[in-house]
C-alpha cells in the first residue's frame, strides 16, 4: 500500500508542465556552462533527454522527425555510422569518429521542445551572461596569469579556459548578435538598455582585439556584419557604419599589437610554408587542404569510410614531423573536406543541405530569427578554415542555437502552441 507521502509526490512527479520547466531549466544550463566545461555539457545533455522523454507526443514528434530541417541533421549521422562499413580504419577508429556527429539527433529534440516552450529567451540571455563573465575573467587573467586554469601556449594570454578559437567564437556570436537589439532598442529610444548592451558588445570587441585574436574570426565577423546590414539597416546607416568600423580598426590596429602579429602571421605563414615546408598554422592548412581533394579525387561518391581520415594521412606523410608534409592529422581543418574525404559527395550534399534548410528556417524578422541566422553563418563561415559541426565546443553552439531559435520560430509559425502547456498542479 502507498504512503501518503508517496501519493503526494506522485501528481507533481507526473505533472508535464513540471517536466517542461524542469527541460527549460536544463537547457539554460548547458548555455551557462558551454563557454566554461565540456563535461558539464555533456552531463546536462544526458539530463536534458531525460527530462524531456515524460513530455513527448509521440505523433508530433514524428511528424517533425519527417520535416526536412531534422532529416538532414540525422541523415548526416546516419551516414557517419553507415559509413563505417566500408573504412578501412581500426574499429574503434571508426566509431569515435562517429561521435562528434552524435550531438546533430540533440536538434530535434531541441526544436521539438521549444516550439512548446515559452522560455527560449532564457537560453539565450544566460549564453550572454556566460560569456560576458568569461570576458572579464579573461581581462582578470591578462593581468594575473596565475588564475588560469590551464598553460597558456604561444599568443594564447587572457584565455581561462578552453583554448582561444572557442573563445573568440562564443565572443563574436554575442557581440554581433546584440547588434539587433541594440538599434532596436535605440529606435525604440530605451537609451539606457542599449547603452548597456552596447558597453557589453564593445567590451567583447576589444578583449578580441586587445587580447587574444582568432584569424578565423577576423575573417567571420565581417561577413556577419555585412549580413545584418543588409537584412536590417538602411544605406545611409550602412555608410556611417562602415566609416566608424573604419574608424575603429585604425584605432584598433595601432593600439593592439597581437591585432598585428595576428594579421601579419598570414604572409609570414605562407611564406615559410611554400620555401621552408616548415609546418606553420597557414602552411598546414593549405597542406591539409591539398591532400584532402587528393583523398576526395580517388573516392568521389561515398568516400573512404567513416574515420579513415587520419590513416590516409599517413599514407601519404613525407618529410618526418617537423615538415608539413609529413603532418599527421584525422581532421583537414575544413568542414567540407572532412565530410568529403569520409562520405564523398553524398556527405557534402547532406552537410550543404542542412545548412540551407537552417538558413531558410530564419529568413523572417525579429530578434529569435537573427539570433539563428547567425549561428548558422558562422557556422558556415567559420567552417572554412575548421570543422565546427563536428568540434565539440562549436557544434554544441550550432545544435543549441538552432535548436532552440528554430523550435521558437516554428511556434510562432504555428501561431500557437502546438500542445498548451497544462497548468501546474500545486
Amino acid at each position: 500500500m502507498a504512503s501518503p507521502a508517496g501519493a503526494a509526490a506522485c501528481p507533481a512527479w507526473r505533472d508535464p508542465a513540471r517536466w517542461q520547466i524542469t527541460t527549460d531549466v536544463v537547457a539554460v544550463l548547458i548555455a551557462l556552462s558551454l563557454p566554461w566545461s565540456t563535461s558539464l555539457v555533456g552531463i546536462f545533455g544526458v539530463l536534458l533527454l531525460i527530462s524531456i522523454a515524460p513530455t513527448v507526443d509521440l505523433k508530433a514528434f514524428w511528424a517533425l522527425l519527417k520535416r526536412p530541417i531534422c532529416v538532414a541533421p540525422i541523415a548526416l549521422f546516419c551516414l557517419a555510422l553507415v559509413g563505417t562499413l566500408w573504412s578501412d580504419a581500426a574499429w574503434g577508429a571508426r566509431l569515435y569518429a562517429v561521435g562528434p556527429t552524435a550531438k546533430l539527433l540533440v536538434l530535434p529534440v531541441l526544436l521539438y521542445h521549444f516550439q512548446r516552450s515559452t522560455r527560449g529567451n532564457w537560453v539565450f540571455v544566460a549564453f550572454l551572461v556566460s560569456c560576458t563573465l568569461l570576458m572579464l575573467m579573461s581581462w582578470l587573467v591578462l593581468a594575473y596569469p596565475h588564475l588560469a586554469l590551464r598553460a597558456p601556449g604561444p599568443g594564447e594570454q587572457g584565455v581561462f579556459v578552453k583554448n582561444y578559437i572557442d573563445q573568440s567564437q562564443e565572443f563574436t556570436l554575442c557581440a554581433v548578435a546584440l547588434a539587433y537589439p541594440i538599434v532596436m532598442l535605440l529606435r525604440a529610444k530605451r537609451v539606457l538598455l542599449a547603452v548597456l548592451l552596447i558597453a557589453i558588445a564593445l567590451s567583447l570587441f576589444a578583449n578580441m582585439a586587445l587580447v587574444v585574436v582568432s584569424r578565423t574570426a577576423l575573417v567571420t565577423v565581417p561577413i556577419m556584419f555585412a549580413v545584418f546590414a543588409l537584412l536590417h539597416l538602411r544605406w545611409r546607416s550602412i555608410v556611417l557604419i562602415l566609416c566608424a568600423a573604419a574608424a575603429l580598426s585604425v584605432v584598433a590596429w595601432y593600439g593592439s599589437s597581437p591585432l598585428r602579429r595576428t594579421a601579419e602571421s598570414f604572409q609570414r605563414d605562407y611564406r615559410l610554408y611554400m620555401e621552408r615546408n616548415e609546418p606553420t598554422s597557414l602552411g598546414l592548412r593549405l597542406e591539409f587542404w591539398r591532400k584532402s581533394l587528393g583523398f576526395f579525387a580517388e573516392a568521389p561518391v561515398v568516400g573512404h569510410g567513416t574515420g579513415s581520415t587520419r590513416g590516409l594521412f599517413e599514407r601519404v606523410a613525407t618529410g618526418g614531423v617537423t615538415q608539413a608534409s609529413g603532418e599527421v592529422i584525422g581532421n583537414p581543418h575544413n568542414q567540407t573536406l572532412n565530410v568529403a574525404v569520409q562520405w564523398g559527395i553524398v556527405g557534402v550534399a547532406i552537410l550543404y543541405a542542412m545548412w540551407l534548410l537552417h538558413l531558410l528556417l530564419f529568413r523572417g524578422d525579429g530578434l529569435v530569427n537573427w539570433i539563428g541566422l547567425l549561428v548558422v553563418v558562422q557556422n558556415i563561415t567559420s567552417s572554412l578554415f575548421n570543422s565546427h559541426i563536428f568540434d565539440f565546443h562549436e557544434g554544441w553552439m550550432y545544435v543549441l542555437g538552432v535548436g532552440v531559435a528554430g523550435g521558437m520560430v516554428l511556434k510562432g509559425q504555428l501561431g500557437t502552441d502546438m500542445e498548451p502547456e497544462p497548468p501546474v498542479h500545486r
